[in-house]
């Protein structure tokens, strides 16, 4: 099988996402006032309601019309103030209405999109944007310094009810394939759950992965829902055809199900890819059907094949009233819209002077966002100056530390924002060093004492007196004359071993930036 960059010269792939999003930070469910608990003992949160009993009428949540307005008007769509709720029949035991209250064509929200920055490796999947302009845009995508922006169209925002959950038992791998019988959990029927639907816009399984990401960030910080793809509150399909390239006619789809991860939307969307490129070039047909991703043997397998669209025999659910959404809803919903990720990394790059690429990756995780906040308000007037640095640790140190130890709270540690503007302060004035810098933040996670404190007990103050370190070089010189004879002849590169042999001398408390100034001085001269 050919590579994802391989298949890519030749083909383009054309892919959608459907995302959906559980709003678990609601108290009750959708229609009913069942309590929403993830991880409750099975059918312990159930009612005549979600449970499809006969005369049960459902009274819907407005808490949940809220979220979903706002979900949309942070996604830039427009928000229908006339719409109405569904009946989606089908018949399979987590469902047990044997049918899905749902939207129609026309749902809360219609017609948004995002702009997604693609840089760095990611930008390598998808060819041919070196060859614009900076600030040229070819169809959705918009040439940067550093990579593109892709305009990624939203067709709706729907909301719906969860359906409950399937429990395997004998299978593998919790699967129903050989599975000796079935058990269901109904506490999550008729959870509230908004469903996004994108444009075929996307043509990498990088901007795929990075439009989850970004939604994600967007959901979080409306405080809607947990997010958590391992909980199975955020998931995703991914629909993905191939057309030649240069061609306007899309392929035929296959739909991948239930995406948990960012990696698992990645990799399973550029294996697909690959197959498909594969079938195709051997003169196959590709079957429109869903598909699912085993990230354990790196493939997708068949779960069914479609040869008609499902008809779920749609109508108006007539135990529930048409909405007409007022002017006054509409905006009392959008006052309540906080500071969204573009915005705060827009203000990062304003007030603080950081790089684009600094300011987006620095409000990518929560964390990282409320550190760096918190230690520019602790810096005062100095926060500009030490705002660089500041970005540096969250980025770099505290992100690595949270990484290496899943679930840790990073706010609950010893290492406070006001020791990081301590932290980033002693290197700025020259105390310490860069690599000093990585031991006394390791020092005060693990002896919960100030970076001056640690400094001082271990006697990391860097000389930075000028006439200690030029008797110092005097002395590295006049032992090394064969070396001071080879830079001058052109071996400029021993400058790193003059370097190397004054901080060994000076027992490593040099002030290395001064050390090389003073150096170069006299190896020049």
């Amino acid at each position: 099988m050919k590579t994802l960059e391989e298949v890519l010269q030749d083909w383009e792939a054309v892919i959608g996402l459907e995302v959906h999003c559980e709003l678990t930070k609601l108290e009750t469910k959708m229609f009913c006032g069942c309590k929403l608990e993830f991880g409750a003992p099975p059918n312990t949160h159930t009612c005549p309601v979600c449970l499809g009993l006969p005369g049960a009428l459902p009274v819907p949540n407005r808490a949940a019309i809220q979220s979903i307005v706002l979900a949309g008007l942070a996604t830039n769509c427009d928000i229908e103030k006339h719409t109405m709720f569904y009946r989606k029949g089908y018949m399979y035991p987590d469902m047990a209405k044997n049918f899905q209250t749902t939207q129609g064509p026309k749902a809360f929200c219609m017609r948004g999109h995002l702009d997604l920055t693609v840089d760095g490796r990611g930008a390598k999947e998808r060819l041919f944007w070196e060859d614009l302009a900076e600030g040229e845009t070819s169809e959705n995508m918009t040439r940067t310094a550093d990579g593109y922006v892709a305009h990624v169209g939203i067709t709706r925002i729907h909301m719906e009810e969860d359906a409950g959950k399937m429990v395997h038992i004998g299978g593998g791998e919790g699967r129903i394939a050989g599975a000796t019988h079935s058990l269901v959990d109904y506490n999550r029927a008729g959870t509230p759950l908004i469903e996004l639907v994108t444009e075929p816009d996307l043509r990498t399984p990088e901007e795929a992965r990075l439009f989850m990401h970004k939604l994600r960030q967007i959901f979080l910080t409306l405080g809607i829902s947990d997010c958590s793809m391992e909980e199975g509150s955020l998931r995703a399909d991914g629909n993905i055809s191939l057309r030649r390239r240069g061609s306007k006619e899309f392929g035929t789809k296959t739909e991948l199900k239930n995406i948990n991860s960012f990696k698992n939307l990645h990799d399973g969307l550029a294996y697909e890819i690959c197959r498909q490129a594969e079938v195709l070039e051997e003169g196959g047909k590709i079957y429109q059907e869903t598909r699912h991703w085993d990230p354990s043997k790196k493939h997708t397998i068949v779960m069914r094949v479609k040869e008609t669209a499902d008809d779920y025999r749609m109508f108006p659910d007539p135990d529930l009233a048409p909405y007409d959404l007022s002017d006054e809803f509409i905006e009392r919903v959008r006052a309540k819209l906080p500071e969204l990720p573009d915005q705060k990394a827009a203000r990062f790059e304003r007030d603080y002077g950081l790089s684009s690429y600094d300011a987006r990756h620095l409000v990518e995780h929560r964390f990282t966002t409320e550190f760096f906040e918190e230690a520019c308000a602790e810096a005062g007037d100095r926060a500009k100056e030490l705002a660089k640095p500041l970005a540096n640790l969250a980025l770099n140190d505290i992100s690595a530390y949270v990484n290496a130890g899943e679930g840790i709270d990073f706010s609950k540690t010893a290492f406070s924002p006001a020791r990081g503007v301590a932290l980033v302060s002693l290197l700025a004035e020259d105390v310490i060093s860069s690599k000093q810098a990585k031991e006394v933040f390791a020092a005060v996670l693990e002896e919960d004492k100030d970076p001056d404190a640690i400094v001082e007990e271990r006697g990391m103050k860097q000389v930075s007196d000028t006439g200690a370190i030029e008797a110092v070089i005097d002395e590295v010189l006049a032992a090394n004359p064969d070396k001071v004879a080879a830079y001058k002849g052109g071996k400029t590169g021993l400058i790193g071993f003059f370097v190397g042999q004054c901080m060994k001398a000076m027992k490593g408390q040099g002030n290395p930036k001064l050390i090389n100034e003073l150096l170069a001085k006299k190896l020049d001269a």
